[in-house]
C-alpha cells in the first residue's frame, strides 16, 4: 500500500492490533478492552491477565519508540545488525518488571542477551549457543545485503523463518522475529503506519507455526536445494509471507477507503447524537474530519469555531467528545485530535478489528 503515513490516532490503534495479535499469536490472550485499560496503566487484579497487559503495553511501547530508528535504506541495514536483533529484544521485554521476566520453566530472562544454553523447539534442536554470534553475523550479512525491490521482501521473509531456527534468545523469539518484519516493511516503504502482516499471521496460525516448522526439516532429496534444511519447504513459507503481506495490503485499501471518512464520521456521530444522547452532536463532522484528514491538532477554540455553535454548546460538544474519546488531548486545556476509541470502529473502520467491536458489544458500550 503505497500511501501518505497514517494519522496518529490510526497509527496508534494499528500498534494496538499487532500487540493483540502477536499475544494471540503466542497463545497469550488479552482481549481489547484488556489491553485498552492497559493504554490507559488501569492493569487487572488477576496477577496473570496483568503479565499480558504489560506484555501488551509494552509491544505497543517499542513499536512506538524503535520505527523513527530504522527508516529508510540506512534503517533496513541497520535491523540486520546483531546489536540491532538485541536493541528489538531489549525494547520489547526492559519494559516488563522483573516479577514477569521469567520463562514457563522459571528460568530468568535477560532482555537483550543472547541464550547461553541449548534449546529445542518441538523436533527442532536449535544452534548451539557458543555458535550464536557467527550465525547471527551470517544472517545478517546474507539477508541485509541484498538489493533493494523485490529481493528484499524476499529476503525479509526467509530471514523471519530464519531467525527462528536460529533462536537467538532463551524466550521471546518469535515476537522479535515478528517486530523485525514489521520493522522491515515500514523501512522499505511499504506500510506508512496503514498495515502489517501480523494480523494476517494471527488468522491462520496453524498454518504460520507450520510452514515455519517445515523449512526446519531436512532437505527432501536431492532436487530440494543444496543445504541441509529443504529449499522448498523455505520457498513455501516465503510464498506464504507474500500471500499474507498483498491480503492485508487488499484488506486495508478496501476496508480504509479514506475519501469515504467524512460519511463515517457523520454516522458515528448521529448514532452518538440520536440512540446514546451522550453530548456528541452532528455540528463536530466538519472539524473532526478535518483533523482526522490533515492528521494535526487544533486549539479548542478553534475547534469549537469550527462547529458553528454558540460558545456554551460548543463547549458542551468539546467535553462530550473528549469523555467519549471521539477526541483526544494530552492535557485539560491542551490541543485536541482526533481519536479513535474502540466503540467508534464499527462506524469508522468496520471488520477492521471485530474481537475489539464484538468486546465493546458485549460492554454494551
Amino acid at each position: 500500500m503505497s500511501a501518505q503515513p497514517a494519522p496518529k490516532e490510526l497509527r496508534a490503534l494499528l500498534r494496538a492490533m499487532n500487540s493483540y495479535y502477536s499475544n494471540r499469536i503466542e497463545g497469550q490472550h488479552t482481549r481489547p478492552l484488556e489491553l485498552e485499560q492497559a493504554l490507559k496503566h488501569d492493569f487487572s487484579a488477576d496477577t496473570k491477565l496483568a503479565a499480558r497487559q504489560r506484555l501488551a503495553l509494552a509491544h505497543i511501547e517499542a513499536e512506538a519508540a524503535l520505527e523513527p530508528h530504522f527508516m529508510g535504506d540506512v534503517g533496513l541495514c541497520a535491523l540486520y545488525k546483531p546489536a540491532s536483533l538485541a536493541q528489538l529484544h531489549r525494547e520489547l521485554f526492559a519494559r516488563l518488571p522483573a516479577s514477569d521476566l521469567h520463562t514457563d520453566e522459571g528460568e530468568n530472562l535477560r532482555p537483550g542477551q543472547l541464550r547461553s544454553r541449548e534449546v529445542q523447539v518441538g523436533r527442532h534442536i536449535a544452534p548451539a549457543a557458543a555458535s550464536l554470534p557467527a550465525l547471527i553475523e551470517r544472517w545478517g550479512s546474507v539477508y541485509g545485503g541484498v538489493r533493494r525491490g523485490e529481493a528484499s521482501l524476499v529476503a525479509l521473509a526467509a530471514a523471519h523463518q530464519r531467525l527462528g531456527s536460529i533462536h537467538p534468545f532463551i524466550d521471546g523469539n518469535g515476537r522479535v522475529m515478528r517486530l523485525h518484519t514489521h520493522l522491515a516493511l515500514g523501512a522499505l516503504g511499504y506500510t506508512q503506519g496503514l498495515w502489517s502482516p501480523l494480523r494476517g499471521f494471527a488468522r491462520s496460525v496453524d498454518r504460520y507455526y507450520g510452514l515455519i516448522a517445515a523449512a526446519d526439516e531436512p532437505r527432501r532429496g536431492d532436487l530440494d536445494g543444496r543445504g541441509n534444511l529443504s529449499e522448498a519447504a523455505l520457498v513455501d513459507w516465503i510464498a506464504y509471507v507474500l500471500e499474507t503481506c498483498i491480503d492485508q495490503v487488499r484488506f486495508m485499501s478496501g476496508l480504509l477507503q479514506l475519501p469515504a471518512m467524512e460519511g463515517r464520521i457523520a454516522a458515528c456521530l448521529n448514532f452518538e447524537q440520536t440512540s446514546l444522547k451522550s453530548g456528541a452532536r452532528i455540528e463536530a463532522l466538519r472539524p473532526l474530519h478535518y483533523l482526522f484528514l490533515s492528521g494535526t491538532a487544533l486549539e479548542r477554540g478553534e475547534f469549537k469555531r469550527m462547529t458553528g455553535l454558540g460558545d456554551r454548546t460548543a463547549v458542551s460538544l468539546l467535553t462530550a467528545l473528549l469523555k467519549r474519546g471521539l477526541l483526544a488531548s494530552d492535557s485539560p486545556q491542551g490541543r485536541v485530535r482526533f481519536g479513535l476509541p474502540l466503540h467508534a470502529l464499527r462506524f469508522y473502520f468496520p471488520a477492521l478489528w471485530p474481537e475489539a467491536e464484538a468486546d465493546v458489544a458485549q460492554a454494551g458500550g
